[in-house]
This record gives C-alpha cells, structure tokens and sequence, in this order.
C-alpha cells in the first residue's frame, strides 16, 4: 500500500516541522480505494490540563487513479505541543504513525504525530546562523605561561602534559579532578590563529569561573576567573583580541548548584568565617536548603555533597544571577558572547526565562544555549512539560540527538535510521533553535567521537580499564576515516557544528576524565584538519548552510544522500558508508562519483547554470 501519511512530506504536510503561533498548518491525507468508503476526520489535542481532542472534518480534494485525497487547514494559535491522528470514521479505523514516520492503519491505539507551536515573536541571534563552534576545556588546551606556581596549595601541578589525566578515586588516596595541566585564557589567545585558520567563529569554554577542581563545575566565586586561568582584566582581553579575528566567546553557567568549597557555602572554611554552612545569618544561608534529612544535612546535586543545591526560585539568589549587573549582565558586559546553561533541565522555566531576559537586555544577538540530552521539546521534568524551547526560554539546545544518529549511521547502523532520528528533531524543533542548535560529536561529558568509532564500547567497565586505551593501526586509520564522514555530516546538517579541542588530531578518551586530556600540541596527526577547514569555509560561503531546509534524496544502507536549500543556492550531500565506490545521481541529472568511506559536496545556484558547481568536496 502505498504512503497514507507522512510528515516529512510536504505533499502531505505543509509548512514542514513546527509552526509560529498563529500560522496555518495544511493535512493531506491519500486514501487508497481498497479501504473503502472513508469519511476521514484529523484528531488534534493540544497537551494540557483542560484540552480535550478536537475532531476536523477533512475535504475531499479529488482523486488519481486508486487513490482518494483528503484535506483540511487549520490555524493554530497558541504555543505548546500539539499532537494528532486520523481517524476514518468507518469501521472503527484510525490513521497512527508508523515506525517509518508514515501513517498506518489500525484498530488499536498507536503512536501520534507531533507539531510544536512556537512562541511568535521567537527570535535567535542571527551572528550564529551559519558559523562554526570550538569547544575547549580550559585546563587542558594550551598553557601560555609556563610553570606558574599554583594559587592554591591543594592543587597539584602536572608538569608532562602527555601525561593521563589522575583517575584514581579520592577515597582511596587518588587525586581524581584536583590535577591542573594549566592551561589558561593566555594559552587560548596565543592559539587564536589558530582558531581562525580551522574556520572557528565561536568558542565555548567549560567553566572559568575560580573553583576548586580541574573542571570547575563546583563554583566558589561567580564573578572572578580563577587565577590559575588568569584574571577579569585578561578574560577582557581575550574577548578583545577574539573579536579582531571574528571570534566570540561563549561561557559555561552552572546555575543549578555551588561547591561546597565555596564563597557562598564554605564548608571547608577557606572562604573565612562566612558562608551559609558556618553562619546561619550568613545573606547566602537562604540560598540553600538545610535539613536533617539530607545526607550532610543539606540538600546536594545528586547527593554529591561538596555539590549543594541552591534554590533557583529564592530572590536574593535570583537577582545575583540575573538581575542588573549580576553575573550574567557582568560577564556579557566584559565581553562573552552568551552562556551555555549547564544542566538546563534541572532549572525551574521560570528561572531560565529571568536568564533570557537578564542576556537579551544587553543585546538581543547574545547567545542562551542549554545543556538537555533528549529532545528538547519533549523533555519532561519538574512533574510537568518543559517549556524551555517555545520562545521564551532558551535561544537552542545541545544536540546530543544528531550526535548519537550521526555515530551509530558511521559505525554502520542503516542510513534509515539515522535519518529517521534526524528529521525527528527537525520536525519538532522551532526553526530558530534549529537554526542555532549546537552539533557536536565530542563533549567532556562523553567519550571522545573516534573511540567511539573505533575502540571497544566500555559497557559499564570503570575507570581502571578505560585507562591507558587507545586504538592504533588499521582499525585507527579505519576510525579516521569515519570520523571524516563523521564531522562532514554533522558540518553539513541544520545547525551549527561544534568542533571538540583535539577531535582535529584524532584524540581518544573514555568518559571523564580520559576525555579531557591535554592538547597534544606536536601530534603528527594532519589529515583531518584541512578537511574540517574547508567545511567550515563551505559553510561561510553557502548561505544554504545557515538556514537551508534539509530535503533527504536517499538513505538507504550505508548510503546518505541530501540536500540543504537555500534562498540562493542548495547545497548536496553524499556520504558513502560502503566499501565500494559509488555513482549517485544528483538532483540536476548529473551523476558525481563518491569514494568508499568518502563524502562529496556540490553546490550549485538555485535556477541558475545547472552545469556549474563551484565547490566540490571529494
């Protein structure tokens, strides 16, 4: 039978994916005859307390051969998710999403379509459409100066920056987190030609605010950079001499929770007399939640105890973050670009929603990006849905979906589903979040993109295994080229891409802390590099890159085929996963050759010379 309903389709749904409220969405639905005489009605229930599903009677369109058309338009007006089946209205069948994104019929409940209606007046900063992220995780990129002495005694020097970062449990005498390679903010400005020559226009540093750790997600002091990375006046600098090569500087803000090691908690007492655990008139005592119940006696992110939880919702810690000269307007007005929100969805909507207002007062083109691991609209969390991507929250998220479709289609899951999963997120997500969602295939928080690839999965081996690993020979050589197809995809898709600090010359890592080793500044590893510059140039060039609708051609097997369609260009993509090479013909009628483990790109002007294809990437 052929296709009843899909999606995807813009002959059965238009506009594709989400809508801005207030915009007319169009149905179609195509009926074949053998199902008989049919009557059908699209049902739509928007998620919430009091809606209830509405019944739409759809308008017969007319017919082609063995086949009847159904349709019926609708405005939808007000933001949130709306999710839909059909219903036939003859012989109790209905019309339900099927594993393939296309309707199937059936007698029993299945699974709805969704559309999700944005917030009208949502807009995301236009300086990031199109660019290219680095992220970099201070400690371990580049040391500028040399040798210097530690600004605190507990923290241990690590000299050989070939060496494996401590992994050895504190409980047992290891040192776990409280190594420093010292790198530091002038180690990122020495590195910034660098920066420019690999086509990067953003960084996102992990957290440089002073904290007791080498990773410095447990904050002792919001409005000063810890000394060892260097000082405000410098972080100015750095933001200064980026701009003079177009780059901009994006800040990790850990919101959720402080360390126990900290101004405002000072357990340990470094901090002086102060602090909330030592002085119950201390002014940040409200700021957490102190009860016998909790282990320690307060309550901590995820019972870690030198991680207590603060309360997003008190007043005098709501106005510190994001009231008038508070540390987002502080940090924004020194120079930052934005700030990435760690763990976005442990933040109450309400906080995140003070956070957009306090960045979007300094400028409406400073960047709010979360830290959310699923689908973004989808989330659930708080007891209720979250609400933080429908325009009044965050400008986009953290795209660990396209991350995990990307590497399982190079490690040679079908192209099917790696597509399925892709398109799912650009269904659902609104076009400016898309636009500006962050693709990576690295993070500190994973294991590195090419041990994924090309070494064993760690399946919930620990530490002392993960330590040491790294793959060489041919399943190395093997995994570079996977992770070429890898990073040209995800360059290539809608959104922005994110280069992780080392990915370029094939580092490798466990989870943390393998994944943050330091910067091996005189590897002989070359070959990637070019490559990831010239996508980055493709992406400056091709304005299809920046908001392009995606448009899949093909996937199938090891074979990803598609296109990116711009106002004045469309670019297309071929990815050849197989070992064989390939002649796949293009939407022009001409045919290109793609390598086995290859990819090729062709841009050409929409309307325009069909023959002439100014960039060809083999």
């Amino acid at each position: 039978m052929s296709c009843l309903f899909n999606s995807y389709d813009p002959y059965f749904k238009q506009p594709f994916g989400a809508l801005r409220a207030g915009q007319t969405v169009r149905l179609t639905l195509c009926i074949p005859e053998e199902l008989g005489y049919v009557d059908p009605h699209l049902v739509l229930q928007k998620e919430g307390k009091y809606d209830v599903p509405v019944h739409y009677r759809m308008k017969f369109d007319g017919q082609t051969p063995q086949q009847n058309h159904f349709s019926v338009e609708l405005p939808l007006n007000d933001p949130g998710l709306y999710f839909y089946y059909f219903d036939l209205y003859t012989d109790f069948r209905r019309i339900y999403r099927g594993p393939d994104n296309c309707g199937v019929v059936s007698w029993q409940e299945g699974e709805k379509w969704q559309i999700t209606v944005y917030d009208a007046g949502f807009q995301t900063p236009e300086c990031i459409k199109g660019k290219v992220f680095y992220q970099i995780f201070p400690d371990r990129f580049c040391e500028g100066i040399e040798n210097k002495p530690m600004p605190f005694p507990d923290r241990l020097y690590q000299a050989d920056k070939h060496a494996e970062p401590f992994w050895q449990p504190n409980e047992t005498g290891g040192h776990l987190n409280e190594d420093y390679f010292g790198g530091d903010l002038e180690g990122i400005r020495i590195k910034l030609p660098y920066l420019r020559e690999m086509g990067v226009d953003y960084l996102y540093l992990n957290p440089i605010f002073e904290a007791h750790s080498n990773h410095r997600y447990n904050t002792a002091d919001y409005l000063n950079v810890d000394p060892l990375l260097g000082t405000n006046e410098e972080f100015e600098v750095l933001c200064r001499e980026a701009a003079k090569y177009g780059i901009g500087i994006v800040l990790d803000g850990v919101f959720s929770h402080t360390g126990s090691d900290s101004r405002y908690f000072n357990r340990e007492g470094r901090y002086g007399d102060g602090g909330a655990y030592r002085d119950p008139n201390s002014p940040y005592r409200s700021w957490y939640d102190f009860d016998p119940k909790y282990k320690g006696g307060y309550r901590s992110w995820w019972g870690f105890e030198t991680l207590p939880e603060v309360n997003e919702e008190n007043p005098s810690y709501v106005e510190f973050i994001t009231g008038e000269g508070g540390v987002i307007d502080t940090w924004l007005r020194r120079g930052a670009a934005g700030f990435r929100l760690d763990v976005a969805d442990e933040l109450p909507d309400d906080f995140i929603e003070k956070i957009r207002a306090a960045v979007k007062r300094v400028s409406p083109e400073k960047f709010l990006l979360g830290e959310v691991w699923e689908d973004a609209t989808t989330k659930y969390g708080f007891g209720q849905r979250r609400t933080y991507l429908l325009g009044k929250g965050l400008d986009s998220v953290m795209n660990y979906p396209f991350k995990n479709a990307v590497l399982d289609f190079v490690k040679g899951k079908p192209a099917e589903q790696a597509i399925g999963e892709i398109l799912s997120i650009c269904e659902h997500y609104p076009a400016p979040a898309m636009d500006t969602a962050l693709n990576f295939l690295s993070t500190h928080d994973t294991e590195r993109a090419l041990t994924v690839i090309a070494d064993e999965p760690a399946n919930g081996r620990g530490r002392e295994w993960q330590s040491g690993r790294c793959v060489v020979g041919e399943a190395y050589e093997e995994g570079m080229l996977r992770l070429r197809m890898a990073y040209a995809i995800i360059y290539t898709l809608p959104g922005v891409p994110c280069l992780y600090y080392g990915d370029e010359i094939g580092m490798q890592g466990y989870r943390d802390p393998f994944n943050r080793a330091f910067f091996c500044w005189d590897s002989h590893e070359k070959r990637l590099k070019p490559v990831l510059a010239q996508l980055a140039q493709l992406r400056h060039t091709c304005e299809a890159f920046r908001t392009g609708e995606l448009r899949v051609l093909r996937a199938q097997d090891g074979i990803l085929h598609y296109q990116r369609v711009g106002e004045a260009e469309t670019a297309e993509v071929i990815v050849n996963r197989s070992e064989h090479i390939i002649v796949e013909p293009l939407a022009s009628g001409k045919h290109t050759e793609v390598n086995p483990m290859g990819f090729t790109i062709v841009v050409e002007e929409n309307g325009h010379n069909p023959n002439h294809s100014y960039y060809d990437i083999k």
